[in-house]
């Protein structure tokens, strides 16, 4: 039950998070640090969100769920900023305000995507490493195989050369 939970609440973070960068000041890179500061903390959340939604679902469904979150955030966001563009006003015409909320809402998806392929490289990189050690134990007991193999091998050559010089210094 908590599993499901899970499932439902992880992409819902993610949206939320997301459709909260519409209300965060336009002016990041202003005198005042605490703007840069709030959207690296919100970049930080969405990162961590993405790493989740990778353990969780995969890294192809996972990926298919954030970016039908992306999607679906920026065209609310879209309908948003249009119906209430006095409130989301930056000093742009309302077709540029859409396309900078957007490309907000589709910078912070690409975090999460970004979290999601950080996971999904470091969860290979842990298989390969195990992998590795398992084919040096294999390796090496094949190694010790095939070499008794080869000294068994010599040693029924070497009984066969020596009948056969037995038999012609008898035949001698």
């Amino acid at each position: 039950m908590i599993k499901k939970i899970l499932y439902y609440l992880i992409p819902v973070l993610v949206a939320v998070l997301i459709f909260l960068s519409n209300f965060l000041n336009t002016k990041l890179f202003d005198s005042e640090i605490i703007n840069f500061v709030v959207w690296f903390i919100l970049s930080l959340f969405v990162f961590a969100s993405g790493w989740i939604t990778n353990n969780i679902f995969g890294w192809v469904k996972g990926g298919k769920i954030i970016v039908a979150v992306i999607v679906s955030t920026t065209v609310v966001s879209a309908i948003l900023v249009s119906f209430f563009s006095d409130y989301f006003r930056t000093g742009n015409l309302l077709f540029e305000n859409i396309i900078l909320y957007s490309l907000r809402n589709i910078l912070l998806g690409v975090m999460s995507i970004f979290g999601m392929a950080i996971s999904e490289l470091l969860t290979l990189q842990h298989e390969i490493e195990k992998l590795n050690m398992i084919d040096h134990e294999q390796i090496k007991n094949n190694a010790l195989k095939e070499s008794d193999l080869i000294i068994r091998e010599a040693n029924v050559k070497a009984d066969k050369i020596v009948l056969e010089a037995t038999k012609k210094s008898m035949d001698l």
